[in-house]
């Protein structure tokens, strides 16, 4: 079987095409080899590489360079090369890619590979694709091999003109209908110009520069999941919906209004803040802060216990002593001291304000005589380092949610933000997951499908970022982990979202 790829490169420079056009042309299974140029093409260039195309596209992420691409491939395969940088392809990986194309009948094949990275060669695994791998940053490397029927087909269900979310839009359409198969194998090496931590990272989607392009992803994904019918309207949340918030019970029924949840492990050094932003708040309503103390040994239950006197403060140490994050929460909020709404708080971060707990409590209070509202209410946060001082990214405010559309969006982005807060009933009514990754995300993906879920713009918070942070720079193991698990979060909820809907 010889001539079976159309191989497509992003190009750099006329050294970079040089050495991997080598590299393809000699496999007997490559028919040819075009490089995609930013800018003018050089005819100088097809002097230099006998043999091989250079076609000039506006960006490797458009919709229309998706289109080009797969009206130019002609071949049984088309194999993609999305990085402008050097690439090294494994012993007879391209014949590797081929036979598990042909016995797996996928739509798209992705692979585990090495990354160079400040000179040195290091595993870089990447992870299953799920119904619910909807982030658009979801790591597939830089080769991908498409069946080149499916990515015409695919491309003429395209119906966007993207600018950023070509690609994206691509692979959401190739889902619905064709396998992306992942191969957990090292078939090659690329070049890793992105030297950010992960928890750098993390913020891409909040950074105001990245507005137009994120307006353009959340478009592709709201098209998707009208096509697969997980999609949610807006107008379930009127007053006829059976779903509106009523927040029901006199005063007397809950203890305090409000109480803010701790769960803490070993952080003597920080808890103190955490405790004493809490008992600072000025509120028209009772309030008392719960902390979860999951079997603290450095000194964090005795820092805990030197607000005895303070009857707003609940220490709790749990029976179990494998409870996680999410567990902690359960376990302050199905406590009998706890009010009609609980907002969470990390054991390193404070309130930024002593008006934080007022104004978290008064937007669920928006509705009509307290008729109807939200379940849940998000805050903003500002990133400080230790020493309480802004650091970039600065103010983290989530201003791709909205109200028509968020409970959507929520699908394709990794987080909400914070601080969070719940109507209790309905958070006991669904409860948080045990883990220590995900769990506030997972419940607001849960609520979200029922309930409306309102903002606070104003800074509620300060998160510290300093040495004992637990997600500041992950390795790629924990980082995988991480991002199986929420997109098994997804994956649920989608579901659920199908099914709800056809039940309607």
């Amino acid at each position: 079987m010889n001539h079976v790829i159309d191989c497509f490169v992003k190009f750099s420079s006329i050294e970079q095409a040089r050495m991997i056009a080598g590299q393809l042309l000699d496999s007997e299974l490559v028919c040819s080899v075009d490089f995609l140029v930013s800018g003018e093409v050089d005819p100088a260039w097809g002097d230099e590489l006998y043999g091989c195309g250079f076609i000039s596209i506006d960006s490797i992420c458009s919709s229309a360079t998706v289109r080009m691409i797969a009206s130019a491939a002609s071949s049984r395969y088309t194999l993609l090369y999305t990085k402008d940088d050097e690439l090294q392809l494994g012993y007879k990986a391209i014949e590797r890619l081929v036979r598990l194309a042909e016995d797996s009948g996928a739509g798209m094949l992705y692979s585990d590979h090495y990354h160079i990275k400040n000179g040195v060669r290091a595993k870089a695994p990447v992870i299953d694709y799920q119904l619910g791998s909807l982030r658009d940053e979801f790591d597939f490397g830089s080769v991908l091999l498409f069946s080149t029927a499916a990515l015409k087909e695919s491309a003429l269900r395209m119906s966007g003109d993207y600018k950023a979310a070509g690609l994206y839009d691509l692979r959401l359409k190739l889902s619905q209908k064709y396998a992306l198969e992942h191969i957990n194998e090292y078939l090659y090496t690329d070049v890793e110009r992105d030297l950010r931590t992960s928890g750098e990272k993390i913020y891409d989607y909040c950074d105001p520069r990245n507005v137009e392009s994120q307006k353009e992803l959340e478009a592709a994904c709201t098209a998707h999941l009208k096509d697969i019918g997980a999609y949610l309207s807006y107008d379930m949340f009127t007053p006829e919906c059976d779903k509106v918030v009523c927040y029901e019970g006199s005063d007397g029924q809950w203890p305090v209004e409000c109480s803010v949840i701790i769960p803490v492990l070993n952080r003597a050094r920080v808890i103190r803040d955490a405790i004493d932003s809490v008992l600072m708040q000025e509120a028209d309503f009772k309030f008392n802060v719960i902390i979860v103390d999951n079997h603290s040994t450095d000194g964090t239950s005795e820092a805990i216990d030197e607000y005895a006197d303070d009857d707003r403060v609940v220490h709790i140490i749990p029976e179990r002593d494998y409870l996680g994050i999410g567990g902690c929460w359960n376990l302050g909020d199905f406590d009998d001291r706890a009010g009609r709404f609980i907002m969470g708080l990390d054991s390193d971060d404070l309130l930024a304000t002593p008006h934080a707990l007022q104004a978290m409590v008064d937007k669920f209070k928006e509705g009509d005589n307290l008729m109807a509202g939200p379940a849940m209410v998000v805050g903003t946060y500002k990133v400080v380092n230790a020493d309480l001082e802004e650091i970039a990214p600065g103010i983290i405010d989530h201003h791709e949610w909205t109200p028509d559309n968020g409970r959507n969006n929520l699908l394709r982005v990794n987080g909400i933000g914070g601080p969070r807060a719940f109507y209790t009933p309905i958070y006991r009514d669904i409860v948080l997951p045990n883990t220590s990754y995900g769990e506030d995300y997972g419940m607001a993906l849960m609520i979200s499908r029922n309930y409306a879920i309102d903002r606070v713009w104003d800074v509620m918070t300060l998160a510290r970022r300093w040495d004992d942070n637990t997600d500041a720079d992950l390795d790629i193991d924990r980082e995988n982990a991480n991002n199986v698990y929420k997109d098994r979060l997804r994956t649920w909820e989608v579901k659920a979202r199908i099914a709800q809907n056809k039940g309607r």
